[in-house]
């Protein structure tokens, strides 16, 4: 899954919007002002439910349960950053607390599994019991830095194992061991992302020019993509859905640019190319990541330097009317800016790589709402 949603830190106390977060299907989304949280349907746009008492840094879904990992921003005594609170929306109260020593960076979670970021400690927790399994001593991520597969059969854990270089510590969360160390980056980490079975890990650090891709059972770097040539943040990364290997692969950067890399395409253009002799001589890193046959990118699809999270919602295969036995991908992608807005936009690729953008939809999340609920605007 995406960090999609990264933590929200100090520096984002310029946007209105604290933290945003989608939950574990992207059927849902949790957006936090200094007002309070609120919840929405992903799919329609609705206002699922809001509370307005407070500001909260970190609110996080169970699916689409009534369950919510929420953490304070520490503006009023009662909600303290060090306090995670499980809180349940049907009734309205709170079902369990637990208590740090510092700040909650990140919380992630499943049905088995919670997890609890701080700058220099992680936690597993039994999610059902609260029983704590595992405390993981980390190099300080003042970021909270992390990503999570939410499934049960690959539930992997992504965390910054260096502050110098882009190294990834993976966590096995089920069986409760470290699994491997990727070394994915010669700049510290900017961002990552796991797919949601725990197959792949994507990262980027603070250079921003080159998007890695790892397979996580062999700590092995799969695919290497290049985003651009100058240096960008990238704010946010997200796979496809797939539960096998996703088709693609996008990235949200600060400069206002969705960037989408076919998955699909660096693997058949990896197999013609191992037949060559020419091929098997260059390392797959210097193809891969020149390519442009993997990349297609949409400019200004939010303000330049806005921080903003991006998902893939959904990947469908569709007939191609121009090829009668060819396959073109659409795929939906849902942002989120931290200025406030939420963006839904569909980008068609065909087998002869070409693509077409467009936005489906947009909203204002800090709009006042009248009866309890808000509809995408069709644009």
């Amino acid at each position: 899954m995406s960090s999609g949603g990264q933590p929200s830190s100090s520096s984002s106390s310029q946007y209105p919007v604290l933290c945003a977060s989608f939950n574990q299907d992207n059927s849902g989304f949790a957006i936090s002002t200094r007002d309070g949280f609120k919840i929405y349907d992903s799919n329609t746009g609705r206002l699922c439910y809001e509370r307005a008492v407070g500001a909260f840094i970190v609110v996080e879904m169970l699916y689409s349960s009534s369950l919510l990992a929420i953490v304070g921003g520490g503006e009023q005594p009662s909600l303290s950053p060090r306090r995670l609170c499980l809180f349940n929306t049907t009734t309205g109260t709170a079902l369990r607390e637990l208590n740090f020593l510092t700040s909650v960076l990140a919380v992630r979670l499943n049905k088995k599994r919670l997890v609890v970021v701080l700058q220099k400690k992680t936690y597993i927790y039994d999610s059902n019991t609260l029983t704590i399994l595992d405390a993981i001593d980390t190099v300080p991520n003042v970021k909270g830095l992390c990503a999570f597969s939410p499934s049960l059969d690959g539930c992997f854990l992504a965390l910054p194992s260096s502050t110098t270089k882009g190294s990834v510590l993976v966590y096995n969360v089920m069986e409760l061991h470290s699994h491997c160390e990727i070394d994915a980056h010669h700049s510290p980490l900017a961002a990552i992302a796991m797919s949601f079975n725990g197959m792949y890990i994507a990262t980027a650090s603070e250079q921003g020019t080159i998007i890695r891709v790892h397979l996580v059972s062999e700590a092995t770097k799969s695919y290497s993509f290049r985003r651009g040539t100058y240096p960008s943040t990238i704010f946010s990364l997200s796979f496809g859905p797939s539960t096998q290997l996703p088709d693609i692969l996008v990235a949200l950067s600060s400069s206002g640019s969705i960037h989408v890399f076919s998955l699909v395409l660096a693997i058949n253009q990896r197999g013609r190319r191992s037949n060559s002799f020419l091929g098997s001589l260059l390392p797959d890193s210097l193809n891969d990541a020149f390519d442009p046959a993997h990349h297609r990118v949409l400019h200004n699809a939010v303000p330049a330097g806005v921080k903003s999270n991006v998902v893939v919602r959904k990947v469908d295969k569709i007939a191609d009317t121009g090829l009668s036995e060819a396959v073109a991908c659409r795929a939906t992608l849902s942002v989120i800016t931290f200025n406030g807005h939420f963006l839904e936009y569909t980008v068609n690729i065909n087998t002869q790589n070409e693509s077409k953008w467009s936005l489906e939809s947009e909203f204002n999340l800090l709009a006042v709402v009248s009866g309890e609920e808000q509809h995408f605007q069709l644009v």
